[in-house]
């Protein structure tokens, strides 16, 4: 991705992760791959649209990166991290397979995560909260393939972008988060997640589904949503004193870059 390889480890209690959409070219397979190799965790949450099997049916599509980010997911699942899938929509088959266990890997619908300070979260992809997916299911895929167009033109944007070493940014995401409609659309999903947790009553909400990370409190609630790794490259972490936050790996790097950096011209100035 143009940046240096980090050799720090980050220690979490729970990362979560969703919309990676393994088996689509859009998918940063690679940032992905540093994120995981340098996260150790108790608990990863893997919230849907992990596999996109709409992409694959399409298209074969899937080159060794995308199969490292499975070994890898299966090799903390074997090692002491307590793995458990959530599907969305785009991997809606694995959702007949719930509560059981494949490779360590613990299939649930739905889950209640209990943080180390006692707050409870419900964890869902979300799409049962997108009406578009629900109740028109051939729109969705139509509204797949023009996103699936906007992404490649992206790519594109990513490739010049690493060539001159510039941090992660996504021309789609910036399209996106500035159409009116768009934003009316997200704001009506928050809501609409955060009541659901209210019925629950549970602590907060952890979701993806829209491509749009954000953690915010709507009407007494915890919204939490992981984002994604096509589009803002980010997943949510609890750290040990159980509070939820939101983290930018590809921001992080570039950080750690600039650190690096300081400290070598300090050193030889």
């Amino acid at each position: 991705m143009g940046h240096t390889i980090l050799n720090k480890k980050f220690k979490f209690r729970s990362v979560f992760i969703s919309d990676i959409h393994l088996g689509f070219h859009g998918c940063n397979a690679d940032l992905l791959l540093s994120f995981l190799r340098h996260a150790e965790c108790e608990y990863l949450y893997l919230v849907g649209d992990i596999i996109d099997i709409w992409s694959l049916k399409r298209k074969r599509y899937w080159p060794q990166n995308h199969n490292n980010v499975v070994r890898t997911i299966l090799g903390k699942a074997k090692h002491d991290t307590k793995v458990i899938y959530v599907p969305g929509n785009h991997d809606e088959l694995l959702k007949t397979y719930n509560d059981m266990v494949f490779g360590n890997i613990t299939i649930n619908t739905k889950h209640i995560h209990t943080t180390v300070n006692g707050k409870k979260y419900l964890i869902t992809h979300g799409d049962e909260f997108d009406q578009v997916v629900k109740y028109s299911k051939w729109l969705a895929k139509v509204g797949s393939k023009l996103y699936d167009w906007l992404l490649s033109f992206n790519s594109l944007v990513t490739k010049v972008r690493n060539f001159f070493k510039l941090n992660h940014w996504s021309l789609s995401a910036f399209i996106k988060y500035r159409v009116k409609n768009a934003v009316s659309y997200i704001g009506s999903y928050e809501e609409a997640l955060a009541y659901t947790a209210q019925k629950n009553d549970v602590d907060g909400i952890i979701c993806g589904h829209i491509h749009h990370p954000e953690v915010s409190i709507i009407k007494n609630i915890e919204y939490c949503n992981c984002g994604d790794w096509v589009e803002s490259c980010t997943a949510l972490i609890e750290d040990f004193d159980g509070s939820i936050k939101l983290v930018e790996w590809g921001d992080l790097i570039e950080m750690q870059d600039q650190k690096k950096q300081d400290y070598a011209d300090g050193r030889t100035a």
